[in-house]
């Protein structure tokens, strides 16, 4: 069987339980999680899945990155990304100083096209462009709305911050994404915009759901249902609705709630229908095609593998979706098939993942963990698996 380096994530868990000075035993006694299985991912032997490390960051007190190791320097430094961060996180602390006299704006109308550009280029997984133009339009809009503040400008402003969290949040620089959803929350409330708002809550509540923290994570979902209250039935309104219901979906999923699981589905699919496709709203993928792919994400947070790999097999994805989307579904779709023993069929998954986004599935705590499985899984080291680990840098 090959060997990984001790930076995997079992090692961090087995170093950090080792300074709480917990054994396996007591912390399996603290977390929803057996010994065995807390045995087997400190050795390597089993892929440590995202809400097995957040239960135990919550047991452990500490931050899940410290377990996952995010962000990945090495690999953000080789793909010249981690300079970009620096500039991003600048830009975020402009919102406060006023019109730069310095500055000489565009009109607001291409402020707001390139907002809006910004968030296709996320969708389509292009970080590195997105992060290069993103902290120059930040201050560009800033000033511009300070100089002339019209609800057109500080959506656009709200929209930049959106697009800042996003990128923070796919490289792991989960601080940095926190700082972005504060100001997101300061543009939206100058917008006088309750749909933003609302996003920011959704936003929020999937912060707390990484974290393992569901309890808030619902709070927040609920919050955002709450400033929607009393707002015009618009496209706009349901949209934004229904993709809080996805949010809560995945996130009593992961708490084990089926009920609440099939209550929000069934609320989300009723949004659904009355829209259509609405990926075009906040940029957010809403429409049949996300609540069928949130379904499947349920089922893999509730560890029903077999039931997932079903409903990926039946999917039909549509050409016009998200690039991040896509990618999403295909990590969730690999965890499934080495859950459940179809080592192959995993390490296919995760190639077409990679052609399809390369970028986002080599900074994605999910592909980085199942890549690691199907390693340690592995009599022999197929050439295409030695590949894919030494991309992601174990």
């Amino acid at each position: 069987m090959p060997s990984l380096d001790g930076t995997h994530t079992g090692a961090r868990i087995k170093e950090q339980r080792r300074i709480a000075r917990l054994t396996q035993r007591e912390l399996a006694g603290i977390i929803p999680y057996s010994y065995s299985l807390l045995n087997q991912v400190e050795c390597g032997a089993r892929a440590a899945t995202p809400d097995f490390v957040a239960a135990v960051a919550a047991a452990l007190r500490i931050d899940v990155t410290v377990l996952t190791g995010q962000p990945y320097v090495t690999e953000l430094q080789q793909d010249r990304l981690s300079a970009l961060v620096r500039p991003i996180r600048e830009s975020l602390d402009l919102y406060d100083l006023g019109a730069d006299p310095g500055l000489d704006p565009r009109r607001a109308a291409q402020l707001t096209g390139d907002a809006a550009d910004l968030c296709l280029a996320v969708r389509a997984t292009h970080l590195r462009k997105a992060a290069v133009k993103l902290p120059g339009l930040i201050a560009e809009i800033t000033s511009a709305a300070w100089r002339a503040p019209t609800t057109e400008l500080w959506q656009a402003l709200a929209s930049t911050y959106r697009t800042a969290h996003d990128i923070a949040v796919k490289l792991g620089y989960f601080d940095l994404s926190s700082v972005a959803l504060d100001r997101m929350a300061w543009a939206a409330d100058r917008a006088s915009d309750a749909s933003l708002a609302a996003v920011r809550q959704y936003m929020r509540a999937l912060v707390y759901f990484r974290e393992g923290e569901y309890t808030i994570g619902q709070r927040l979902i609920r919050a955002g249902h709450g400033l929607l209250q009393g707002e015009a039935l618009t496209r706009e309104t349901i949209a934004v609705t229904g993709q809080l219901h996805l949010g809560a979906t995945v996130i009593a999923a992961r708490a084990r709630d089926q009920h609440a699981v099939d209550t929000h589905l069934e609320q989300a699919r009723d949004c659904a229908a009355r829209v259509g496709d609405a990926s075009d709203v906040h940029w957010m993928s809403f429409g049949p095609t996300n609540v069928k792919l949130h379904r499947m994400s349920a089922a893999v947070e509730m560890r029903a593998y077999d039931d997932a790999i079903g409903q990926a097999r039946a999917l039909r994805l549509p050409t016009g979706l998200a690039t991040s989307r896509r990618a999403h579904f295909l990590i969730d779709r690999a965890r499934s098939e080495m859950e459940t023993g179809r080592t192959a069929a995993a390490l296919a998954t995760l190639v077409d993942a990679r052609r399809a986004a390369p970028e986002q599935t080599r900074y994605h705590p999910g592909a980085r963990e199942t890549i690691s499985g199907l390693v340690h899984m592995a009599r022999s080291t197929p050439e295409t698996l030695g590949h894919m680990a030494a991309w992601i840098g174990l």
